[in-house]
């Protein structure tokens, strides 16, 4: 006779099994066939930003092979993580269908308020970091008020904001217009010498494999004990350990040369908190609910104004956050930190990643890997000796076909009712 746990997984006794027009996905073929599936309805995830990148990387490599050099690589991963955590935060609005325009100025006024607080005040320098950030909390604070209380589209307030922090900025800095940071210092070490030492970077290598496997095996039996399907254990395994090696494959590679920058890894920590946060959590679900429909997430009984001010709170300090990191990247804080092509950068960097601007739909990982593209693109045309011409010319490019495979792909999602 058999078991109670062997009725259990029979596919006619699973509870969701019971509707023959829902396919579900156990073994590793049939979940290969169901990615297949999503790419043709148009949810493509970040299958566009990885395609592209493999084929930015080998024309790149082609015309010139040390922009694989493992050198190279270490300070295109140093270059990735100020704008990087700006574009974290930018992933944040985009997701709720808003817009931060200040986000450039923001980190601008955390480099300045950096400089002048540590340099100029004494204080030290978690303290200045400190009030920094809690000046970026306040500023999105005031953001998500206008937007709550007056209805003020977001483009526009974060547009009058530009341009009063830069306003801000200047002030700070004076006469002199720049700040130079203490050469030496741990800050100015953190942002362009500190490297994970290399037993500690293996070992970070082994984390996301190893959480990702214990997070599948737990959903996998918290779904057979009350009868539902649930992926096979082969399935559950694949995923992580190809993660698992294709991270210890390239920290070796880095390895080779400097190593995997400290401030990659806390760009990568943050990435991997907001991505559990959106997927893990209630409000991860409720910032998805907003984002599709602010309207119909109310009547569900999500607060919408909370949801609201914790995107543009989010945003503004990560925003301030990144300013602080550029700080002790350039070993000073003047007028022109988060100038010039800051702004296109983050707000570009969130949607080649994979954010729409439609909002509801995008991940933390666009981040991580809209930033890689773009930072490809400026780091390959500079071993070309190109002008920036080209990079804003070709990033503008970028930016455009993933705004439009966005756009395709939501009405195919709309055409096979998965919008």
């Amino acid at each position: 006779m058999s078991s109670v746990a062997d009725k259990q997984t029979t596919p006619s006794s699973l509870l969701d099994r019971s509707d023959v027009r829902v396919t579900h996905a156990s073994g590793l073929v049939e979940t290969v066939n169901a990615f297949k599936d999503r790419v043709r309805s148009g949810d493509l995830g970040s299958l566009p930003v990885i395609v592209g990148l493999v084929l930015i990387w080998s024309i790149f490599t082609i015309i010139n092979p040390v922009f694989l050099s493992a050198n190279n690589l270490v300070n295109l991963l140093f270059d990735c993580s100020t704008v990087g955590i700006i574009a974290l935060g930018i992933v944040c609005v985009l997701m709720l269908g808003e817009i931060d325009l200040s986000v450039g100025s923001m980190s601008g006024v955390g480099s300045a308020l950096l400089g002048v607080l540590w340099v100029k005040q004494g204080l030290p320098v978690p303290l200045a970091i400190g009030i920094s950030l809690c000046a970026g909390a306040l500023t999105g604070l005031c953001y998500a008020y206008m937007r709550t209380r007056f209805g003020m589209p977001s483009f526009v307030s974060t547009l009058a904001g530009l341009l009063a922090l830069l306003g801000f900025q200047l002030f700070l800095l004076g006469s002199t217009g720049s700040i130079n940071l203490p050469y030496g210092s741990s800050m100015v070490s953190f942002g362009q010498l500190l490297i994970i030492p290399t037993w500690l970077s293996y070992v970070l290598a082994l984390v996301p494999g190893l959480v990702m496997m214990v997070m599948g095996i737990r959903v996998r039996q918290k779904r057979m004990a009350v009868r539902l399907s649930a992926k096979s254990m082969t399935t559950v395994l694949v995923k992580p350990l190809l993660l698992t090696v294709l991270l210890v494959v390239v920290v070796g590679y880095l390895n080779q040369s400097r190593g995997v920058p400290w401030m990659f890894g806390v760009f990568v920590t943050l990435v991997l908190g907001l991505n559990y946060a959106l997927t893990k959590t209630r409000w991860g679900r409720c910032m998805f609910a907003v984002g599709g429909n602010a309207e119909a997430a109310r009547r569900a009984g999500i607060n919408v104004k909370r949801i609201y001010v914790s995107a543009f709170v989010l945003c503004s300090t990560l925003a301030t956050l990144g300013g602080v990191f550029a700080a002790s990247r350039l070993a000073s804080a003047s007028q022109q930190a988060g100038t010039a092509d800051v702004n296109l950068n983050a707000i570009a960097a969130a949607v080649i990643g994979g954010t729409s601007l439609f909002g509801g739909r995008g991940s933390a990982w666009s981040a991580l890997l809209g930033i890689i593209v773009i930072q490809s693109i400026a780091n390959g045309l500079t071993l070309l000796n190109l002008p920036s011409a080209h990079r804003y010319m070709i990033t503008g490019a970028v930016l455009a076909i993933a705004v439009i495979v966005d756009s395709l792909a939501r009405q195919s999602r709309l055409s096979h009712g998965k919008a």
